[in-house]
């Protein structure tokens, strides 16, 4: 079985990160506002990054990580832009 890290942006221009062991159900019940909490008052949502790891643990210390991030390292990671994140995990983060 497999498990997902990942990063959805809201309608109000933030993210939300989560894991899951199926992604697919995850995002559906995020965008009918059936999951709940955080993103039901912030919908449409949208996928901008997911990441498969072996084990719920694996995927729950990646979620952890980039909860704490900025949200500008999220743009980067969402943009797949590995130039600008590695920049701003050494300190230059400006927002």
């Amino acid at each position: 079985m497999s498990f997902w890290f990942y990063m959805l942006s809201c309608v109000d221009g933030s993210y939300y990160v989560g894991h899951t062991d199926d992604l697919e159900r995850r995002l559906a019940e995020h965008q009918t506002g059936a999951f709940g909490g955080y993103t039901s008052t912030r919908l449409p949502v949208v996928l901008e990054f997911a990441q498969e790891f072996p084990t719920r643990d694996d995927a729950i210390c990646r979620e952890r990580q980039v909860k704490n991030w900025s949200k500008g390292k999220k743009k980067a990671l969402a943009a797949g832009n590995w130039v600008q994140l590695s920049w701003l995990a050494r300190g230059r983060d400006r927002e």
